[in-house]
């Protein structure tokens, strides 16, 4: 399980990532770096990284599932991912 400051680290961060996409469009499209640099570190996308979903874990993590792939084979072991056979794992 993530640390709780963890996963609100990521929360943060995607909050300003939203709040200044438009803004920080607008600059890229005029080509001033300057005022690019003046936004806030945390507002750049690039910053933020994916969390499984239901652990916090910000590792192995498969997009296509929003899981991490400790608890991809454990739900898939469940039988709770639709169209997943256990092979051999």
């Amino acid at each position: 399980m993530a640390k709780v400051s963890m996963v609100a680290r990521e929360v943060k961060r995607a909050k300003l990532a939203q709040k200044y996409a438009a803004k920080r469009a607008l600059l890229k499209a005029d080509g001033d770096y300057v005022g690019l640099s003046r936004l806030p570190k945390n507002s750049n996308p690039n910053r933020q990284h994916n969390r499984c979903k239901l652990t916090g874990r910000p590792r192995g993590y498969m997009r296509q599932f929003g899981v991490s792939r400790i608890t991809f084979r454990e739900m898939a072991s469940a039988g709770l991912i639709p169209g997943v056979k256990k092979a051999s794992w």
